[in-house]
Parts: C-alpha cells; structure tokens; sequence
C-alpha cells in the first residue's frame, strides 16, 4: 500500500485494512502532546435560563427578570437564542450591592 495513494482515495472508498494502516501512520507522524487548559482557570458555564435559574435556586420566571434586568449582563454572551453564563462571574456581579430598594 503507498500512502500517496490511499491519500488520494475518498474515505468512502477503503477498505477497512487501508482506513486502520492510514491512521496508524498518521498517529506515528504527530507524536506531539495534547493541549492543557490553563492552570488554575476552570471556567464554569451554565447555558439557558434554565441553567440561570438553577444557578441562583429560582423559578424560570425569576431567572427571566434577572437576565432582563441588566445586573448579569457582561457575564452573559447571547448568539441567536443560545445563552451561555460564566457562572462564577454572574454570581459575583449579582452579590454586588448597587441601587434597589431603600
């Protein structure tokens, strides 16, 4: 088996012995080390309201009016209908005293 070859043939195609010869050969070239996160900066992300609501330990509607309410806004990245919250920052920036009630 040439490699070139089997290169050029749609994966579709192969055999099962040629796809398990590709990738064996393919592996033996990259002997490089898996990417690591960095240290100590585990993010933890929540994705919805539901993931707000069950950050903060309230109903759906609660979670609707603290998104809507501006408070956890820098930690909330909203594409389209997907929300993805930083958890520990919407936790921090909401325990942040600021206005309310008197």
């Amino acid at each position: 088996m040439e490699i070139r070859d089997l290169l050029s043939k749609p994966v579709w195609q192969m055999t099962g012995e040629e796809f398990i010869f590709l990738n064996r050969h393919a592996l033996q070239g990259s002997e490089t080390k898996p990417a690591q996160p960095a240290a100590g900066k585990d993010k933890k992300y929540v994705y919805g309201i539901g993931g707000i609501a069950r950050l903060f330990g309230c109903s759906i509607p609660t979670a609707n009016r603290i998104k809507k309410s501006g408070r956890i806004d820098r930690a909330i990245t909203q594409i389209g209908r997907k929300i993805i919250v930083d958890a520990d920052m919407a936790l921090e920036l909401a325990g942040r005293k600021s206005g309310g009630r008197r």
